[in-house]
């Protein structure tokens, strides 16, 4: 018998590995094909296999279940599951907003306003990579196109941001922060949109992999914001 299971918690070939290999060692199941771009995986076993069977060979980090047969249940369950993942990343955003306006609201100076919202996005966003700075750049190069090319760019990315960042805050060198921001976050802005446009399910790597956020244009929409935002400081 074949059946499909929804794995969530995967951020990398490893942790797809790890998962499959887990599975396969259940007496039961006689193969296991596990995709990490939708989230499942087909198992094939030679007698009924429970659910709690299945999750206790896993590591707690990942969770298992089977996948719905009504694609209009499914549905309405990832748009829910999707907009309850995304909370922390508007909650942050509010955060952020709070922050660069409490940082100037005496002066009511919207280039210092920008500049404060560039320094305190790159440095919290920079926090949740390193929580994970060993898991990020596997999730990282699966849409960015310099870390798929060149792996090592996935592990000091998260010290670029935290570069950018206080650049942006001490107000040093501006012209050369706001032309990376730029360059940076424009290219993967291009690999976020090919991502989107290839309708892949995949993890965001923005907030490292500590928050596991879907892909979505919630992500564009993000880097779009931090480009306009540096666009406009090198043109004003």
């Amino acid at each position: 018998m074949k059946n499909t299971y929804v794995i969530t918690g995967m951020t990398c070939n490893g942790c797809r590995n790890s998962v499959e290999n887990k599975l396969n060692e259940i007496a039961a199941v006689q193969n296991v094909k596990v995709n990490l771009e939708a989230g499942n995986a087909i198992i094939e076993a030679n007698e009924p296999v429970s659910i709690l069977e299945l999750q206790e060979k896993l590591a707690p980090k990942y969770s298992i279940s089977r996948q719905e047969n009504t694609s209009r249940v499914v549905k309405s369950t990832d748009e829910k599951s999707e907009l309850q993942q995304l909370f922390p990343l508007f909650l942050i955003f509010i955060y952020i907003i709070a922050g660069a306006i409490l940082l100037n609201y005496r002066w009511k100076d919207f280039s210092g306003f920008m500049l404060d919202f560039m320094g305190l996005f790159y440095i919290v966003f920079s926090f949740f990579k390193f929580l994970d700075l060993k898991g990020f750049p596997d999730s990282f190069r699966m849409y960015d196109p310099i870390a798929k090319r060149l792996p090592i760019y996935g592990w000091i990315y998260p010290f670029i941001e935290l570069g950018l960042g206080l650049l942006f805050l001490t107000r040093t060198q501006l012209n050369v922060a706001l032309i990376l921001t730029i360059v940076i976050l424009g290219i993967t802005t291009i690999g976020v949109t090919k991502v989107l446009l290839d309708k892949k399910q995949i993890q965001c790597a923005c907030l490292g992999t500590a928050l596991q956020l879907p892909m979505t244009k919630a992500t564009f929409i993000e880097n779009s914001v931090m480009l306009v935002m540096a666009i406009a400081m090198l043109v004003l």
